[in-house]
């Protein structure tokens, strides 16, 4: 059952959930941010309407700058204003920051450790029809490897609001990993949200089934996580979702503490397998509660042009996909 705390959107096992794309509340956290703190200014590579930095853009014209079609500039120019006490959030597509300048963003705003907000959007395959070159999925793996720097991936739009506020506010170096794609509103402006927290949003009511896997996901795929949970429980399969929107830090003691209790963990996440969410997980039960685990995501391969839902359920991140994956783990306690 949906835990009470959590405070989430009152439809979300609805078909007709509402649904908008993560990159929008990132473009609504921006002008809030930017209203809170004059330091805080925002750098694109020629995307700007794509990133929604458009709108910092047509509310604070002074502090915003394009860049043009220049990648490595962006860091470089956002890094530089970091170092004098501004909050930059340089935005682009993932795939190509921090795709195409990894090496400035290493050198530059992690060996430093400034505080640059780099805002990857479009990730994941749920791009849909722009193919396999616009669909980054090695990006959480590029930044959760650098030192200093924070991955965050929000589960919805609203979540993306919270995280760009939140981030500003910290003087760390930060991955804020979003959409394109209108994905289901499952958080409200009352749930919870902190950096580095992970939150329980769903545990199986122990009078009728004990939890016997948790399901520990990230991004828009946390929606696919509560469904899969509601129709394990219809079969008698208890469960516990986790909304892991901090990669890095991660919530070591939440994610110890429910493998703990189902022995079992299915990670679920828009990435390759490979040093994704996931592999993160598995470092930690590893050192700390080693368990059986399997995992949702991509399996090396690159992604391809489709829908959204298409991409989906091709590359077995449905609920159907997650349900078998949930029967496998349990099979190998």
């Amino acid at each position: 059952m949906i835990k009470s705390e959590q405070k989430l959107a009152g439809n979300i096992f609805d078909t007709d959930i509402k649904k908008v794309p993560t990159r929008d509340g990132f473009g609504h956290g921006l002008v809030e941010a930017g209203k809170a703190d004059e330091r805080v200014v925002v750098l694109c590579a020629d995307l700007e309407e794509s990133t929604r930095a458009e709108w910092f853009h047509k509310e604070f014209p002074k502090r915003y700058i394009e860049i043009g079609v220049a990648e490595q500039n962006l860091v470089t120019i956002g890094a530089g204003l970091a170092a004098v006490g501004k909050i930059p959030f340089i935005t682009s597509y993932a795939t190509f920051s921090p795709g195409r300048n990894n090496e400035q963003i290493r050198t530059t705003i992690a060996l430093n450790n400034v505080p640059v907000k780099i805002v990857g959007s479009h990730a994941g395959i749920s791009v849909g029809p722009d193919g396999a070159t616009h669909q980054a999925l090695e990006d959480i793996g590029l930044m959760r490897m650098l030192p200093n720097m924070t991955v965050i991936v929000p589960c919805d739009t609203v979540e993306a609001q919270k995280a760009t506020t939140a981030c500003a506010q910290t003087p760390f170096p930060t991955y804020l990993r979003l959409g394109r794609s209108a994905t289901p509103v499952v958080t409200t402006l009352e749930s919870p949200f902190e950096i580095g927290r992970a939150e329980i949003l769903w545990e199986s009511d122990s009078s009728t089934s004990l939890p016997q896997v948790a399901l520990v996901a990230c991004g828009s795929l946390v929606h696919n996580a509560l469904l899969s949970a509601k129709k394990l429980q219809d079969e008698g399969i208890g469960s516990i979702v986790v909304n892991n929107h901090t990669v890095k830090p991660m919530d070591e003691k939440t994610i110890t503490e429910v493998a703990s209790r189902c022995e079992a963990v299915v990670t679920i996440e828009e990435h390759q397998i490979a040093g994704g969410m996931g592999s993160a997980v598995a470092e930690i039960l590893a050192q700390q509660k080693p368990v059986p685990i399997e995992f949702i995501g991509v399996y090396n391969q690159f992604g391809q042009s489709g829908t959204p839902d298409e991409l989906i359920k091709h590359y077995r991140m449905d609920v159907d996909s997650i349900i078998e994956a949930v029967k496998k783990v349990i099979s190998r306690k």
